[in-house]
């Protein structure tokens, strides 16, 4: 009987904990992006024209200022004004160093034709024979690559359970193996801590350019 009673509280809390976890973010990430709202007219607030509360207002406004925002910096006119207010930020003293390392990451992340993160990769980290999961960036660049001898891949190594912490690394491109599995995969895997397994597929072999 005790048995079977530990077995359902395990099930139970199998079942519930991931749950209530994710209502939790969503509840935080809603409830944050509800703030987006003070921008607006006391008089337009949901809350006011309603009568009542319904929480996902400020995300369906952030989702229409990005839009708005992507469509404005898409035009001739657009892009012209988001150069100048670069140029402005770039003359700003502090903002300058926080503002231009803030835009070259969201460049590298958020570009259409940028590298990171679009290849997983098997590599040995922290030391040899063992091995983790990390993901392309790119290519060394600048005087670091007159001082490597050889093919070498600049690689983001993340920490588990979470991936935002991480170490950036130049490995040889040879001791890199490109995994047959997808960026979501891969991070789905790293932060289970391997506990959820990406579907069985054939590793490739050392990379193969181009990469």
């Amino acid at each position: 009987m005790i048995a079977s009673l530990r077995r359902w509280l395990l099930a139970g809390l199998l079942v519930l904990v991931p749950l209530m976890i994710t209502l939790a973010v969503l509840n935080w990430i809603i409830g944050t992006l509800d703030q987006t709202l003070m921008i607006l007219p006391q008089a337009w607030h949901p809350d006011r024209l309603l009568g009542f509360h319904i929480p996902g207002f400020g995300a369906l406004l952030t989702l229409l200022i990005v839009l708005l925002m992507g469509g404005i910096a898409s035009n001739f006119f657009g892009k012209r004004l988001v150069q100048w207010g670069n140029s402005l930020l770039s003359r700003i003293p502090i903002v300058r160093s926080i503002y231009s390392s803030v835009k070259q990451v969201s460049d590298t992340l958020f570009s259409e034709n940028g590298n990171a993160f679009r290849k997983a990769l098997l590599v040995q980290w922290p030391r040899e024979g063992v091995w983790t999961i990390g993901f392309l960036t790119g290519l060394p660049g600048g005087d670091v690559v007159n001082h490597l001898s050889g093919d070498y891949l600049s690689v983001y190594v993340p920490t588990t359970p979470n991936p935002t912490g991480g170490y950036f690394v130049m490995l040889k491109k040879s001791d890199c193996i490109e995994l047959k599995m997808s960026v979501d995969e891969a991070l789905t895997y790293v932060i289970s801590m391997g506990v959820v397994v990406p579907s069985k597929k054939t590793v490739a072999s050392p990379l193969a350019p181009p990469l």
